[in-house]
């Protein structure tokens, strides 16, 4: 969340920013009025205990008893009044809380101004698109083909836009999410296997919560299933102070992921690119904010660097303000070719959030031993999101129907080189 002194101080930058990103709902205005009325009861408050600590330190000099009797008196109707300005905060300050859990993250200047995707800014390409001399097939119509996914039976288990993998069609998805996860962990990347639950204050502490909570699955003791592992991760250090020289921190890790919102009405209702389930491994790091957006290029290059270990197309795509989020100062999404669709799909997030996740999470660190303490930086980015392997299976197919198996990925399929009928 956004400090209470930088909207008290500056909220015609804060407005602006949520502007900027389409967030016309942020109760900036609210929140001043609500806040302005805490701070009055407040002073009230203070005002009224210094009239009753005084009186306290004179009542034992006082001889005369109807002095002493009108002196009770009012310092009983004061500890009354304490007590009803007391009981009024506690709600005040709970609708505080709340409006500034739904105020976004401003975005950084230097992110492009835009209404949404179509005003994206692509900074980079890397591979030229594979030119095949047949019509490529979708990933749908390949895995089905070659026994690898089966999504009639998906339905008939779980409903609408959920899928499974067989046979083989497993055994690459599998083939994927080792590979990522060695990929990562050989570049520095510390490995991690969060639970798959989460409770309301993490998903709050990343900014899941409240906004999006009709998006996410939930269960009836008020547990939610990740929507990505972002959310166990960086939640590993709410209320916590990390200690002087432990910075930067980076985390890998695995989850199935559990989305309720899976995109446009009729947009992408085939295949894997928009479903309620789907594997990602996931890069978070905290790290000094002198530093995080230097280790934001660096993520993004460690994401991409997997599309390239796959010889897989990509470019990369810089959100502009109003298709940023709620959570993110700046963000750059790699997208993958995909050849059957004839365009590039987005495989991979990469944002810093500066210290908007942790002011909510209230994860700091200690600059130096005798420092005071501040607040750390999240960023996180997929490194890759369960896209990858349509885009390896169409960008790799053949005019028989097989699939080759990229290079790097034959150490985790026993050696297997092609997945024919």
């Amino acid at each position: 969340m956004l400090p209470l002194q930088l909207i008290r101080s500056d909220p015609e930058r804060v407005r602006r920013g949520a502007q900027l990103k389409g967030a016309t709902d942020a109760p900036i205005d609210s929140l001043l009025a609500i806040d302005a009325e805490i701070r009055r009861t407040q002073a009230e408050a203070q005002e009224l205990q210094q009239r009753r600590n005084e009186a306290s330190k004179r009542f034992p000099r006082m001889t005369d008893g109807a002095e002493r009797d009108r002196v009770r008196e009012e310092m009983r109707e004061v500890s009354d009044r304490i007590k009803e300005l007391e009981a009024a905060l506690a709600p005040l300050e709970a609708s505080r809380d709340d409006m500034l859990l739904r105020i976004p993250n401003l975005p950084h200047q230097s992110v492009p101004e835009g209404a949404g995707e179509e005003d994206n800014v692509e900074i980079e390409r890397w591979g030229e698109p594979r030119q095949f001399d047949f019509p490529p097939r979708p990933h749908w119509d390949l895995g089905e083909a070659l026994d690898m996914m089966d999504f009639e039976r998906a339905v008939k288990i779980s409903g609408s836009r959920f899928f499974m993998l067989k046979g083989l069609g497993s055994k690459l998805n599998r083939a994927l999410i080792s590979f990522m996860l060695d990929w990562h962990t050989s570049r520095g990347y510390t490995e991690l296997w969060p639970p798959y639950l989460v409770k309301r204050d993490s998903m709050v502490g990343t900014g899941q919560l409240p906004k999006f909570e009709e998006d996410a699955f939930r269960t009836d003791d008020d547990l939610f299933l990740v929507p990505t592992a972002e959310v166990p991760v960086t939640n590993m250090y709410r209320d916590e102070i990390l200690e002087p020289g432990t910075l930067p921190r980076y985390f890998a890790a695995y989850t199935a992921c559990f989305r309720r919102e899976a995109g446009a009405a009729g947009r992408d209702t085939r295949g894997l690119i928009r479903v309620h389930q789907f594997d990602k491994v996931e890069l978070v790091k905290f790290v000094e904010p002198e530093h995080s957006y230097e280790e934001l290029r660096k993520l993004l290059d460690d994401a991409c660097s997997v599309l390239q270990a796959l010889e897989l197309p990509y470019r990369i795509v810089q959100m502009c303000t109003g298709d940023l989020g709620f959570t993110a100062a700046m963000k750059f999404d790699p997208e993958v070719w995909m050849p059957a669709q004839n365009r590039y799909v987005e495989i991979s997030s990469c944002s810093n959030f500066e210290d908007f996740q942790a002011r909510r999470a209230n994860i700091r660190y200690r600059p130096a031993p005798e420092a005071k303490v501040e607040f750390v930086h999240t960023l996180n980015g997929s490194g890759l999101a369960g896209r990858v392997l349509p885009a390896v299976i169409e960008n790799y197919q053949e005019a028989d129907g097989s699939i080759r198996v990229p290079t790097v990925l034959r150490p985790y399929m026993a050696g297997l080189e092609v997945i024919g009928p």
